[in-house]
């Protein structure tokens, strides 16, 4: 029988409820990871702003790690190695997937995050300590509002990223998309209906923030070109 054949198809609809089941798990992972990876983004990508030597190190030892290792490696570790260490560490695929790839997901957010600041002309800050105002006070009211017209595309982007990403958590066998996909295609020999309609659900998710994310970009572009 063809790969295509419209019986693959037939009873991948029949089925479809598994999927809808992948899509939901797969949609709460990107949610709880995202909530995870913005507040330790926001940390991070400030510390990494602020004039402390030191805090910029451990902004840096964070974000150099996270970015220079793989996130199978990292869903490896604390899936299978942490209850070696204490049986107390053992954790659900949900929650490896959600802080693996929130801790992922924060550095890179902390790297947008503190370039949008560093984006802002440095003579702002100047002028406002000159007026007496705090380093905090700075930051709220005439530095973060600037960054946030710089920040949003290339964090739009980190959230179409993020997404795709939630499909590693397959690997523990995590009852994700992808992992929906594999085993229904194994058990029922047909992989081009079970990969081809997961990726079209990932589109679903992922082109409407991708597309946002390339509007935002030409509105900046627009806003700060001259003449």
């Amino acid at each position: 029988m063809s790969p295509f054949a419209l019986e693959r198809w037939q009873a991948f609809f029949a089925d479809f409820g598994q999927f809808a089941k992948g899509f939901l798990y797969t949609l709460e992972i990107a949610i709880c990871a995202l909530i995870l990876a913005m507040v330790l983004g926001a940390i991070f990508g400030s510390l990494s702003a602020t004039r402390s030597k030191l805090l910029r190190a451990i902004s840096r030892v964070y974000v150099e790690f996270y970015q220079n290792t793989p996130l199978l490696i990292q869903f490896m570790v604390i899936y299978y190695g942490f209850p070696l260490l204490n049986k107390y560490l053992v954790l659900s695929a949900f929650w490896t997937a959600v802080i693996c790839v929130g801790l992922y997901h924060g550095a890179y957010i902390a790297e947008v995050i503190r370039s949008g600041i560093e984006g802002v002309p440095k003579g702002q800050t100047e002028a406002a300590e000159s007026q007496g105002f705090t380093y905090g006070d700075t930051m709220r009211i005439i530095i973060l509002p600037q960054a946030v017209r710089m920040i949003f595309p290339p964090l739009t982007n980190q959230v179409v990223n993020l997404i795709k990403n939630t499909s590693t958590v397959a690997i523990i066998s995590g009852a994700d998309l992808m992992f929906t996909a594999k085993s229904w295609s194994s058990m029922n020999m047909s992989y081009i209906p079970a990969f081809v309609g997961v990726g079209a659900l990932y589109f679903v998710l992922c082109f409407p923030l991708a597309t946002l994310a390339r509007r935002m970009e030409e509105k900046n572009k627009n806003a700060y070109s001259v003449g």
